[in-house]
């Protein structure tokens, strides 16, 4: 892999005052070592309410590897869209702060794309080798979710859409943003489905994947909301 390629590490945030500063010390050293690549890190701030801006930008005054960006309306997919539209960088990638995902899956997950074999990859936790340590609940919400994609678009063959671990090439976020219409959690499902309607294959990685006992993610609303999302781009455009 190429030294020259530059690599951008999104980091999405909402109220993560607590874990964001060791999260991005964990990763920058994880990175310093294990990445041959130019990276950075992007603190994407959508609308916290709690100390996390001035953790961000304290930790980006510290490092000119770490980017702070703040936006002032919430949704996961919002703050994506953004960092990506605005990063020069030749591989878009991003991760939960949590991470809850080995991060020595993160080169297996950006290789191909930048040698240019793909243009999206994401991590499964639902593919052959994969090892997850999760609540029954969380676990069989997923795979029901998933099935529920597969009966839907039949035609898809990425296992897991939802997994917190993805990446792909400047010229795919170019094409694929534009198209994809969600701000939130559905963001994830619905750039995938975008990508292999326009032909893209998707690069799996399975991953070691550990459940965050503490995530705020509301189940119930996210699960209705991707269920209303899979009903418009199925049938709504």
């Amino acid at each position: 892999m190429s030294s020259d390629v530059m690599v951008d590490v999104v980091i999405p945030v909402y109220n993560e005052e607590e874990a964001l500063e060791g999260s991005i010390a964990t990763l920058s050293a994880y990175l310093g070592a294990h990445c041959p690549c130019r990276w950075r890190i992007v603190i994407a701030d959508n609308a916290s309410t709690d100390r996390t801006p001035e953790v961000g930008r304290r930790l980006a005054e510290a490092s000119a590897r770490v980017d702070y960006m703040r936006l002032e309306q919430k949704g996961r997919g919002r703050a994506l869209r953004y960092a990506w539209s605005h990063s020069p960088a030749d591989v878009l990638s991003y991760m939960d702060v949590d991470l809850s995902t080995d991060l020595d899956c993160f080169m297996p997950l950006i290789q191909p794309l930048a040698e240019g074999r793909y243009g999206v990859a994401i991590g499964s936790r639902l593919a052959p080798g994969a090892k997850v340590t999760r609540g029954l609940k969380r676990d069989v919400i997923s795979r029901i979710y998933n099935l529920i994609v597969k009966v839907l678009f039949p035609r898809k063959r990425f296992s897991d859409a939802q997994c917190g671990f993805k990446a792909v090439t400047q010229a795919a976020a170019r094409e694929l943003l534009p198209v994809v219409k969600d701000q939130a959690w559905f963001f994830d499902s619905e750039l995938l489905l975008k990508a292999e309607a326009r032909g893209y294959r998707i690069h799996e990685v399975p991953v070691k994947w550990v459940d965050d006992p503490g995530s705020r993610v509301k189940i119930a609303k996210t699960a209705w909301e991707d269920l209303k999302g899979l009903w418009r781009v199925r049938w709504g455009g």
